[in-house]
């Protein structure tokens, strides 16, 4: 089979810093990987050395069969990239910076007129096509990022962390903009710190820390690693929290997480929940909300690695200047 995205043993040192430590990706044609993970893990580094912007120390990658080092050129001129902060040129209009990048990949005065009206609408902005890129807000700006990458029509496109800084609304609107993409058989590299995001749209997920992949699969079969599922307890008066803590850790041997006055605990016999129900019932507590639910990529994360994605590492600080 070939893979749009295939890359073995990359390792990228920034002094004593391992940034990416033996590194394996695999993405079929059409799919989307999510690649998740703290600042400073890594995905930043694989996302450049995959876009030809950084050469590996060991290790070897290709991109639609070319490989990143010595088959650049070719690299790049079926890819796009999109990082973490819109790079528009402010002074000019939404329109005015589409053209432009049309005419730097050589296309024709009238094509990348075509493209850029084209783009323009399918992005929701043909509005503000004529208005100066300075005026629009964050979610337009990276819409317009992201139609940015789109002008040559690339067939792998690599998002580095999209929706950072992003309001609720805008990512969402970006999550369906790239389903759009995928469903034009466009394969899709994201990089995100957002669990959700790579919940709702990643056909597969890899979870780096320290440079290491250390975990992958897709979402549900990451949910199955911890073995458990999540029951969440709020009692109707909030006074009765600690009791409801303390019949959790009895049945459960383990003390649960008492935070946004709810209980929750990690089940690993779904029969230990009715014996709650009663137990609570019994101790005169009723409960408000009462849930056995999967468990969440933010606890598969937490229980893989020790720390939350959103953590940082010092890592990060040797990625900045790569």
């Amino acid at each position: 089979m070939t893979y749009a995205i295939q890359a073995e043993g990359l390792v990228k040192h920034y002094g004593a810093t391992r940034a990416l430590d033996g590194v394996d990706i695999l993405v079929p044609p059409g799919r989307l990987l999510g690649v998740l993970g703290p600042n400073g893990a890594g995905k930043t580094t694989a996302v450049r050395i995959l876009a030809t912007l950084l050469r590996p120390d060991a290790g070897t990658a290709t991109v639609g069969g070319y490989d990143v080092t010595r088959q650049a050129h070719q690299v790049r001129s079926m890819i796009g990239l999109t990082g973490q902060y819109a790079a528009v040129d402010e002074m000019l209009t939404g329109f005015e910076n589409l053209m432009m990048i049309g005419r730097l990949l050589g296309m024709p005065r009238a094509d990348s007129r075509a493209r850029a009206s084209e783009l323009l609408r399918r992005f929701d902005l043909s509005d503000a096509g004529g208005r100066a890129t300075k005026t629009y807000s964050g979610g337009m700006r990276r819409r317009l990022d992201l139609a940015a990458s789109l002008v040559g029509r690339p067939q792998v496109l690599f998002l580095d962390e999209p929706t950072t800084g992003l309001d609720p609304r805008s990512r969402t609107e970006l999550w369906s903009v790239v389903r759009g993409l995928m469903a034009d058989g466009v394969t899709v590299l994201l990089t995100t710190q957002y669990l959700e995001e790579a919940d709702q749209l990643a056909d597969d997920i890899i979870v780096f820390d320290h440079g290491k992949v250390i975990a992958s699969g897709t979402s549900d079969e990451l949910k199955a690693t911890t073995g458990a599922q999540v029951l969440e307890v709020r009692p109707l008066r909030p006074e009765h929290l600690p009791l409801v803590g303390q019949v959790l850790t009895d049945v459960l041997g383990e003390a649960p997480d008492l935070s946004g006055g709810r209980a929750t605990a990690s089940v690993h016999d779904p029969a230990a929940v009715p014996v709650i129900v009663r137990r609570l019932d019994d101790q005169g507590v009723v409960a408000s909300e009462l849930a056995l639910r999967k468990s969440s990529l933010d606890e598969v994360f937490l229980s893989i690695t020790g720390h939350r994605p959103e953590d940082e590492d010092t890592t990060e600080k040797e990625e900045a200047f790569a």
